[in-house]
Parts: structure tokens; C-alpha cells; sequence
């Protein structure tokens, strides 16, 4: 390799919106990496303007094909804050099991499809053998995982995506009980095949360490992505509602996406950060089932966000299974608010993160403003920053063909808003 070099990763493929990363390497030393979103909100806080309250949940869901029901609870909670209502008991369980549903789908997708082939040397998911034993289980386990997480989502928001059922104020139906039987039956069909998918990413040869800090939304008394207090690693603990005075937003001229500091340092959001800070919260089954893999966190290797997702899956199934087994789901109104000039703030745990949804209402009940912040946003200043590290690390040595695959590795384990083959790096070298 020469010692002096520029490295322009042309296009991400498959994304939600498009990216792509320019590097610039002078006397074996990185000076600056540019990952850049060049397409992400797409104007939706401005299409929030004038728009009744009501509308937005739906509308915003439309942010992310792959996400969208994070997007739905925030909105409805943000929403909700505004217009001073205070959902049920019922209605927070319904909530909880609809992202348990969505974790469980979307982890698995971007575990078995995106992540997966690089440690079995395959391109994509879809080129191991069916007739090999160990990588068949894998293609059976897959779909096994994904559909019942589907299954689970239908019941209880009416879609695995751009859910039909929360509302404003509760849901619009809730789930039967012979449908609650076949979603226990399915759940516990499917744990066998995440222990295996624990296993397979324990035993994963790649890893990649650097000191940040880790950020997430953590509940007062059990794991879960839909209330608490915003933690860091350095301690500090804020309320959602204030999370704009940690927040700090960056420019980055050649990204059309808003990036995120922390008192200046960049931090990342995601399932291992979520481990990181709360593992001791999670589900008592799955705390005796994974001991050993929870000795592994708190990490600072990136990497181990896989292995973080594999943990959440297995929390989300065995916390779903008790809340289907003992909660007796009753017919409910929505509950209504009032119209006033408010603001109201939504933070949920989306599979990739922290999401922000803030919306500031007309006494009428439409919108004057909002924003929304959603992970990838937040994590882009720690990638420039890893993926600087990691390319100095690998210039001496290193081909060209290696580096990028090192890269898109590196990516992939942050699991950004990206629905990526296993190769999405169009690289033209200067």
C-alpha cells in the first residue's frame, strides 16, 4: 500500500436513503473520514407542519420501512405528552410486546442476512448449503425466528410493519386468546434457535475495540425499549424530556443527515450500549439461560453488538411470553386529551438505538414544529471515528480489497438504518 492514498467508498446500496464514506490517508496516517447521508428525514418534520395531531404517528411511521413501529411509539408517546393523556396499564403492555415483536424480526434480520456471511465466508445469506447440516439449521432457523416475531407483531399492532392497532391514547383492538396460545407456542418453538444463534456469534473471530461512550433509554425495574431515563457510561442520568440538553447537534457539511455529540464526544447508541448499561434488568429466564454470554458485558468491542441483539432476542420472547401468559387483554377506550399549546417528547429504543420524536402543538391540536433524531444520526461521528482507527490500523499490511472488507464489517456490526446485501461497497480508488 502506498503511504498516501484516498479511498472513496462511492455508494451504500440498499439503505434507508443513500450513503457513502470518503477517506483521505496522507503519510500512513488517516486525516479525515466522511461518512456521509445523503439522503435521511426526507422533509418529514416539515411535512409535520400544520398537520393534526392525530395524523402524526401514522405519517412518521413512513420515516423507515424497517423501523417503523419504533417510529409509530414515539410519535404516540410525544403525542400523548403533548395532549396531557397517560396511557393504561394495558396499553404499556401492548406496547412493550410490540417491540419485542419488531426486535425480534429485525435483529434476526440483520443478523442472519447482513451479518452472518462474513463469518461463514459467504457473500450472502441465501448462498449457504441447505443440505449441510450446521448451515440448513441456520437457513431453517432464520425464517423460523423472523416469522414468529411477524406473528407476534400482527397480533398485537395488526402489521410487522406500519402497525394498524396503537393509537393515540391505546390501541384500536387487542389480541384473542387462541391467537395468544399459538403466539406462546410460537415463541417458545423459536428459543432453541437463538441459543444456537448466541453461540454462533460468540464464537465470531472479528472484533474491533475503542473506548466511547454508550447511551440508551433504561427502565427503573425490567429491560425494555419504551420508558425510563436516558444513561450514559459516565454515569449521568436525564430525563426524556430534557434530552435536548445532552444533545448537541453537529453540522457536517457534507452529510445531509444531522450528526450528535456528547459534552463534545461522540457516544453510540444501540444494543450494546442498551447491555451495556442494563443487562442486570433482563428477563430472569434469559439471565439464567445466557450467564455466561452476560459476562461478556459490559464491552467496548463493537463487534459484540451482535451478540447484544442475540441476548435482546432471547428477552424479548421469554418477557412477551410472561406478559401473553399472565395479562388478561380487556376491550378499552382511547383515551382522549386536550387540545393546547404543548410540547410533548416521545424516546423509545429502537432496534439500532435511541429515537427521538419532539412535537410542539397549536392550542388547536395541530402542529407547529417537531423533530426527530434518529440512531444512525447519533452513531455517525463514532463510525468517522472507528473507521479511522481501523484504517490506520490496517495501512501497513493490508491490501486495498481487505481494508474495504474491514470497513463494511465494521459497519455492518453497527447495524445502521441500512437494508445492505452482503457486499454494499461500490469503491472507486484514487
Amino acid at each position: 500500500m502506498h503511504n498516501n492514498f484516498d479511498l472513496t467508498l462511492d455508494r451504500l446500496t440498499k439503505v434507508e436513503g443513500s450513503a457513502s464514506l470518503e477517506i483521505r490517508v496522507r503519510e500512513n496516517r488517516v486525516e479525515h473520514v466522511h461518512f456521509k447521508i445523503t439522503e435521511f428525514k426526507r422533509f418529514f418534520t416539515k411535512a409535520m407542519e400544520g398537520k393534526p395531531v392525530i395524523a402524526l404517528p401514522q405519517l412518521l411511521s413512513r420515516i423507515c420501512g424497517t423501523c417503523s413501529n419504533a417510529h409509530i411509539l414515539a410519535s404516540i408517546e410525544a403525542c400523548e405528552n403533548a395532549l396531557g393523556i397517560k396511557p393504561s396499564e394495558q396499553t404499556m403492555a401492548l406496547r412493550a410486546l410490540t417491540m419485542y415483536g419488531l426486535n425480534i424480526r429485525d435483529h434476526a434480520l440483520h443478523l442472519y442476512l447482513f451479518a452472518m456471511p462474513d463469518i461463514f465466508g459467504k457473500d450472502a445469506f441465501l448462498d449457504f448449503d441447505e443440505n449441510d447440516p450446521i448451515e440448513g439449521e441456520l437457513l431453517n432457523d432464520a425464517f423460523e425466528i423472523k416469522a414468529a416475531g411477524n406473528f407476534l407483531s400482527t397480533l398485537v399492532a395488526g402489521r410487522s410493519v406500519h402497525a394498524l392497532y396503537p393509537n393515540i391514547g391505546g390501541f384500536n383492538q387487542i389480541p384473542g386468546a387462541p391467537e395468544i396460545k399459538i403466539a406462546i407456542e410460537k415463541l417458545e418453538a423459536i428459543r432453541p434457535a437463538v441459543i444456537r444463534l448466541v453461540k454462533v456469534f460468540e464464537n465470531s473471530p472479528f472484533h474491533f475495540d475503542r473506548n466511547t461512550n454508550f447511551m440508551a433509554l433504561v427502565p427503573k425495574d425490567r429491560y425494555g425499549f419504551i420508558d425510563g431515563d436516558i444513561l450514559t457510561s459516565k454515569g449521568e442520568r436525564v430525563p426524556e424530556k430534557n434530552f435536548r440538553e445532552h444533545l448537541e447537534r453537529v453540522v457536517l457539511p457534507y452529510s445531509q443527515a444531522s450528526a450528535y455529540k456528547h459534552e463534545g464526544e461522540a457516544y453510540m447508541v444501540g444494543a450494546l450500549s442498551r447491555m451495556n448499561l442494563a443487562k442486570d434488568l433482563l428477563h430472569p429466564r434469559t439471565k439464567e439461560t445466557l450467564a455466561t454470554t452476560l459476562n461478556l458485558f459490559p464491552s467496548t468491542d463493537v463487534f459484540y453488538t451482535n451478540i447484544a441483539q442475540t441476548v435482546e432476542i432471547l428477552h424479548s420472547i421469554d418477557d412477551a411470553i410472561e406478559i401473553l401468559q399472565n395479562r388478561k387483554f380487556e376491550p378499552e377506550a382511547l383515551q382522549k386529551g386536550t387540545n393546547r399549546e404543548a410540547v410533548g417528547v416521545g424516546v423509545v429504543e429502537a432496534p439500532r438505538g435511541t429515537l427521538y420524536h419532539m412535537v410542539k402543538l397549536k392550542k388547536d391540536g395541530t402542529v407547529e414544529s417537531g423533530e426527530v433524531i434518529v440512531p444512525t444520526g447519533q452513531n455517525q461521528v463514532n463510525i468517522e471515528e472507528d473507521v479511522a482507527r481501523l484504517v490506520e490500523d490496517l495501512i501497513p499490511e493490508s491490501s486495498k480489497e481487505e481494508i474495504v472488507f474491514e470497513i463494511e464489517k465494521l459497519i455492518r456490526a453497527y447495524d445502521p438504518c441500512m437494508s445492505c446485501a452482503a457486499h454494499f461497497l461500490k469503491v472507486d480508488w484514487k
